[in-house]
């Protein structure tokens, strides 16, 4: 760790996503009170169940609906993080890389584990491809920018196909492929809901002040309790799994959640960016509300094949 503080002479200054000369300190420093919420919590929340609402009945009732909205919500958050990466100053391929993240994620629904190696394997070399015809000048950094889109969006987003088409058995109420991702994506909702509601309650000792000024110590254990409770009682609801299995199951979820968000906000704070666009309303862009989800996803797909074989 550099000894040089932000600010002095020979270090470039950490880049707030709160804007320009707007640091995560600059409202305490005015004598403003810091927000609790930096968004329009009502529409937030309206627009979150109205997609929570689509995504169980897609899973549920007609899968290949699912894979659509995969398909859609995965060449969104590819385009979002190239057109990020761009502003960053990396010579990306925006549109390529969103075709190869549908292209990853097709043949991770219809090839299993075999077809998202293969497809995340072609992406990666086309990437080199595409990268010869511009010269020396960051061939590295191009190279590392595009393939971190490719790993952290559709990479992972195919451990939630391999999930929805794995061969689970049956569950209560429903199949069990889809108890799988409905287990999952309710733990990373408690995780994140129960995280928010301790952080805003008890929050008192940040947990990564230059990264994620907001996250507090209080809120990862609000996070650990939510999704251990949400997952021992959804496991042992669909598929009978003992609580402190379920309990475990949990308490991972929560722990990728948490590393999930602060990648994505540190790629964001070293692009000098906020959100990664604006599309969903109260929300940001498609990759600020899949951040969790997808860094879940191989956890929840290990757990799974422990639990279930």
């Amino acid at each position: 760790m550099s000894a040089i503080p932000d600010g002095a002479p020979g270090r470039r200054p950490h880049p707030s996503p709160d804007g320009p000369g707007r640091g995560p300190d600059t409202a305490e420093a005015e004598g403003r009170p810091r927000p609790k919420a930096g968004r329009n919590l009502p529409v937030a929340i309206g627009v979150g169940l109205g997609i929570s609402a689509v995504v169980i009945a897609s899973i549920v009732f007609q899968p290949l609906i699912f894979l659509g909205l995969a398909v859609v919500a995965v060449a969104v958050a590819c385009w979002e993080t190239g057109n990020a990466m761009r502003k960053g100053g990396k010579n990306v391929p925006v549109i390529p890389l969103a075709a190869a993240g549908v292209l990853i994620v097709v043949l991770a629904w219809f090839g299993g584990a075999t077809g998202l190696l293969l497809g995340t394997a072609v992406s990666v070399a086309a990437l080199y491809v595409w990268r010869l015809s511009d010269g020396a000048t960051g061939y590295r950094t191009d190279i590392a920018a595009a393939a971190l889109v490719l790993i952290q969006v559709p990479f992972l987003a195919g451990f939630v196909m391999l999930l929805a088409t794995s061969d689970a058995g049956d569950a209560r109420l429903v199949d069990g492929a889809a108890a799988q991702v409905l287990i999952y994506l309710f733990a990373v909702v408690m995780s994140d809901t129960g995280g928010y509601a301790a952080g805003v309650l008890f929050g008192r000792h940040q947990m990564t002040p230059r990264i994620s000024p907001k996250k507090s110590w209080e809120g990862l254990a609000g996070s650990v309790v939510a999704a251990a409770l949400g997952g021992s009682i959804t496991l042992w609801a669909f598929f009978g799994v003992s609580f402190p299995l379920g309990v475990a199951f949990g308490v991972c979820v929560a722990l990728a959640a948490t590393l999930g968000d602060l990648s994505v906000s540190l790629l964001k704070r070293d692009l000098g960016i906020k959100d990664m666009s604006n599309l969903i309303p109260g929300h940001g862009g498609v990759m600020d509300r899949l951040d969790s989800i997808l860094m879940v996803a191989p956890v929840a797909y290990v757990w799974f094949r422990y639990l279930l074989g």
